[in-house]
């Protein structure tokens, strides 16, 4: 039994009913289970007043339930929402007053409870979904996503890459995050199993890598900043986990010294690396990690070509996608949807805020964020390309760069970020190990004097945001927080 991600339906319903279908750490459910649970879900939702063409916010973290939840409205036509319990009431309630729907499914409590007061359809049909991303304001924005959306994904995840005939995928990734997506259609869309693994399990290292054991995953799906932290521990290796040979990275540059890692411990493996924001569902295009990549490319790594079903170009250096996988807008924001959205041949386009570029073998590659790129001292500069130059240091396992402003925006000075190779004590900033004590005249083979940055601190593993990706704003904090005391003019200094 599988879920087709083109009808959105279960099908081949009588092959292997009593397969696992979903590990959640504290029970398994079969894959007939899954197709009780998801009929009588639609049942239950129907009786609650979720109707077609409105939509349903989803509440809840890694539970069994969150996905039948999922499952069901896509076979209902019930655009979902997702959003993981993580998030502070006051922003859930923000998001169903943005979507105005009728009807939340509390997926830990397994109840529907009433949403907005004034509900409406939706002005886009045939949603998939809506997923909540945050602006530079904070406000949360809803990206809607088209069915055929979704079933290019799918489609690509289960056919063109080959994976074996069940995989089984580890899922760690929030609901609320697209990432997601790729480990529902790689496990359920094969008629595999999905490994859900709790922020509370991956808090517990020991149990987490034991439950990875013994759950036998063979694909793993993850941000490189999420991996790297895993291969410190000494049984996260394929003597222990010998099933696990196939490994998705998104959402982050990738750099040689992780790929050098993963095939250190996994040799064999294969490695995909995939981009895409979530205007253009999940990613856009992707490069396979081989073996010539790995000796030819200092990193970090190109993000390859486009997906068949999509078309990729730049715009004064800006990374513009466009297809049917293209998010149908912003939900409500006209105003986002104008600057960031355009017909290219036809096909939604998107504007991303990415910057990148062409190699002579037209692979894209890409250089950051428009808002990582800062000007100090009259020189433009790529946040990246200095995380980049730290990597290629003595003993490092990552870098990141952060920029210290001014209250009037004007960048006063950077500060470098590094995680050394080998696990160090405590969790706060740390002094440089004794390899690095030169590390100036060794950052400046890779960079120019003007890119250098003015102090450089070790920690033993950089903060992420709830998507798994190294937080810059976490850094920042994390470096200004012992000089809060320090007079303001020796800041602005």
């Amino acid at each position: 039994m599988y879920f087709d991600f083109d009808t959105y339906d279960f099908a081949d319903t009588h092959t292997a009913p009593e397969a696992d279908a979903i590990l959640d750490g504290h029970s398994i459910m079969t894959w007939r289970t899954l197709h009780e649970s998801t009929l009588d879900f639609i049942t239950r939702a129907k009786q609650s007043g979720v109707i077609s063409g409105q939509p349903l916010v989803i509440t809840g973290h890694k539970d069994s339930t969150f996905v039948v939840a999922i499952l069901a409205c896509l076979k209902m036509g019930v655009p979902y929402v997702p959003v993981d319990t993580i998030n502070p009431e006051e922003r859930i309630n923000k998001i169903i007053e943005i979507v105005q729907a009728p009807i939340r499914y509390d997926a830990q409590q397994d109840v529907f409870v009433r949403g907005a007061q004034h509900a409406k359809d939706l002005e886009e049909d045939d949603l998939a979904y809506i997923m909540f991303t945050s602006g530079s304001t904070g406000d949360p924005k809803g990206v809607q996503i088209g069915k055929e959306g979704l079933s290019l994904f799918a489609n690509w995840s289960t056919e063109h890459l080959q994976l074996q005939d069940v995989p089984r995928v580890m899922d760690h990734v929030l609901f609320s995050f697209d990432f997601s997506l790729f480990t529902l259609s790689a496990s359920l869309g094969k008629g595999g199993t999905c490994v859900m693994c709790s922020r509370e399990m991956v808090a517990d290292k020991g149990r987490f890598i034991s439950y990875l054991i013994d759950s036998q995953i063979s694909v793993w799906a993850s941000t490189p900043s999420f991996i790297r932290q895993q291969l410190l521990h000494p049984n996260f290796n394929h003597h222990h986990i010998p099933t696990l040979k196939f490994f998705y990275m998104g959402a982050e540059p990738l750099f040689p010294g992780l790929v050098e890692e993963i095939v250190a411990k996994f040799p064999g493996a294969r490695i995909i690396n995939g981009y895409g924001p979530t205007e253009a569902t999940v990613s856009t295009t992707w490069l396979e990690v081989d073996t010539s990549v790995v000796k030819s490319d200092r990193g970090p790594y190109s993000i390859g070509i486009p997906k068949p079903y999509a078309t990729v170009f730049l715009d004064n250096g800006e990374i513009c996608i466009a297809g049917d996988h293209v998010m149908r807008g912003y939900v409500n924001r006209p105003d986002l949807n104008d600057g960031r959205l355009f017909l290219h041949n036809g096909k939604r386009a998107y504007r991303s805020g990415d910057m990148g570029y062409f190699d002579e073998q037209n692979i894209l590659h890409f250089r950051g964020r428009i808002d990582d790129q800062i000007k100090m001292h009259g020189y433009r500069i790529e946040l990246t390309d200095v995380d980049a130059a730290l990597t290629l240091l003595d003993g490092v396992r990552a870098g990141a760069t952060i920029a210290i402003r001014r209250p009037d925006g004007m960048v006063l000075r950077m500060v470098g970020f590094v995680e050394p190779n080998d696990a160090m004590p405590g969790d706060g900033i740390q002094q440089l190990p004794c390899a690095l004590e030169d590390w100036r005249r060794m950052l400046g083979e890779h960079i120019p004097d003007y890119m250098m940055p003015v102090e450089l601190f070790a920690l033993s593993a950089f903060p992420t945001s709830n998507t798994g990706k190294v937080d810059r704003k976490k850094l920042t904090a994390l470096y200004l927080e012992p000089r809060v005391r320090m007079p303001q003019e020796s800041l602005q200094s």
